[in-house]
């Protein structure tokens, strides 16, 4: 098989002159998805990879090779391609997705069987040959966590976890899907396994929250304006505080949900990533383990609460019936897959403290859950009070410190809460607000997390992945947590759907003299 005319452009012409102007451009590869017939590739990778086609930042010799256990050929792989590049809303010109498509190739067979990998090898072999992909291989997990042994095992057993011999300095990838094991110790496990077939350099540990500009603008905002850095410590701050709610509930996921909660599927990826980029001191450079040292750094300071404090510095919640939206909804207990007498965290809310200089004494509030009042991620910085107003009794109105608000989902962007003189002759102080839309100030110019990660995959930058000893101090936090939990310490509470979750979730924060930042 040849290049299509337009394909060969592109890359002879195209991906030189965006190269030369700064761009990213992905170079020649085989982009091999486990798990290729699921809802993760359809839902998630495939759009992804044709908005990037339509950005122009794709090789023409580029390729997707699906595995899956699901009897499928080339053409039914590419229907289903198609379909999904349709139904997710690809960029670009009517012949992009097509040129893609033309591309993608399947092997159909079980991933504990010599014979899948022995396919997939003379696949790769032939895409070198056709479709010039150079020996370069990124292989995406998108299968369960128990099948992650398995896959890696197939691919060191059959030579795939390294160039091909005609292909020397060709690359090899691998991008794992979380959850990364379910406590310190299994993590720990897969990493053996793991490392048995591929260099840690060679591993990519997706979280697709990192790949959200919003969060890596925490870097920008700190270290590209002394205005904040200056003031990002216990001197001027007051608390910090993070939210992920969700209006939703498990839905049909409900078995899942039983084997995850809240904690493990919230809290220790997505959060405690976000507050590393937070808490973490300036790097050395721009380089990834610079970065990834500086959040390794700020994790090991992150202290769970000692087991004597478990019981007032922790929550978990499961939701009840209710309404949400005005709707009236069920709850956890009654979601198709879920036992009537689970004892599963829909909410979690913790009380943390980081042991360093920059963080001392200022306390760190979690929350995270499903059927909230609102759909909403984001990172609210208290500054401390002003010590002293000279305006006298009764000019401060409904303002009591500035807050920054680092917006995750949705409108994505930053708001800044500070007091302002209200109109009039009088001088009355109230609460006013700037904001920053992303959408606003560059619009259009956003990659998707899926599309930012793919491609800083493709071209080998970890910055924005997880690497190992990230992912244990993480668990490291959690395990406490999650052990006393499952000793009924302590004990499980309920709150009603659409509410804000549970009374001792604002008695954890009303006991520090404080209350959540409300979204």
């Amino acid at each position: 098989m040849t290049a299509a005319p337009d394909t060969a452009f592109r890359t002879e012409v195209v991906n030189p002159l965006l190269a030369g102007l700064g761009a990213t451009v992905a170079p020649p590869c085989a982009l091999v998805v486990f798990g290729a017939s699921g809802d993760l590739c359809r839902r998630k990778l495939l759009p992804a990879l044709a908005r990037l086609a339509a950005r122009h930042v794709m090789s023409g010799a580029f390729s997707v090779v699906g595995v899956a256990r699901t009897e499928w050929d080339d053409a039914d792989f590419a229907h289903l391609a198609e379909d999904a590049l349709a139904g997710g809303g690809a960029l670009g010109a009517p012949g992009d997705n097509g040129n893609l498509v033309a591309g993608f190739r399947y092997v159909a067979g079980d991933y504990a069987q010599d014979e899948t990998f022995e396919r997939l090898a003379a696949v790769l072999d032939d895409l070198d040959r056709t479709r010039g992909t150079e020996g370069n291989r990124l292989y995406y997990l998108a299968v369960p966590p128990t099948a992650f042994p398995v896959v890696v095992n197939g691919l060191g057993r059959h030579g795939l976890n390294r160039p091909p011999p005609a292909w020397p300095g060709a690359f090899v990838r691998l991008v794992v899907e979380k959850p990364f094991g379910r406590d310190r110790s299994t993590a720990e496990a897969l990493d053996r396994e793991v490392h048995a077939a591929f260099d840690e350099r060679q591993v990519f540990r997706i979280d697709h929250y990192l790949g959200k500009d919003t969060v890596q603008n925490v870097l920008a905002l700190r270290f590209a304006n002394s205005l904040f850095e200056s003031t990002w410590n216990r001197r001027y701050i007051d608390m910090l505080q993070v939210t992920v709610a969700e209006t939703g509930g498990v839905e049909t996921r409900g078995a899942f949900y039983e084997e995850t909660g809240a904690l493990r599927d919230i809290v220790q990826n997505h959060v405690l990533q976000v507050f590393a980029l937070v808490l973490m001191e300036p790097p050395a450079g721009a380089d990834a383990d610079a970065v990834r040292d500086e959040k390794v750094k700020a994790l090991r300071a992150v202290a769970p609460p000692a087991p004597d404090d478990l019981a007032t510095q922790t929550v978990r919640a499961q939701y009840g019936p209710g309404l949400v939206d005005g709707l009236a909804v069920r709850g956890y207990r009654q979601e198709p897959g879920v036992p009537p007498d689970s004892t599963t965290e829909t909410f979690v809310a913790v009380r943390l403290h980081v042991e360093n200089w920059r963080w001392a004494g200022v306390p760190i509030y979690v929350r995270t859950g499903k059927r909230l009042p609102k759909r909403v991620s984001e990172v609210a910085i208290q500054y401390q009070r002003p010590p002293h107003v000279p305006f006298g009794p009764g000019h401060v109105h409904d303002h009591e410190a500035d807050v920054l608000v680092i917006r995750i989902h949705p409108d994505d962007g930053v708001a800044i809460t500070f007091g302002a003189k209200a109109p009039g002759r009088g001088f009355e102080v109230r609460p006013a607000s700037m904001e920053f839309l992303y959408e606003s100030a560059f619009p259009g110019e956003a990659l998707g997390p899926y599309e930012r990660l793919l491609l800083d995959a493709l071209v080998g930058d970890p910055t924005l992945f997880l690497r190992s000893d990230e992912v244990a101090e993480a668990w490291r936090i959690v395990d406490p947590i999650e052990q006393a939990w499952a000793e009924g310490r302590p004990p499980l509470v309920t709150y009603p759907a659409g509410t804000w979750g549970p009374e001792e979730a604002e008695e954890l924060v009303r006991r520090d003299g404080r209350r959540w930042h409300q979204p």
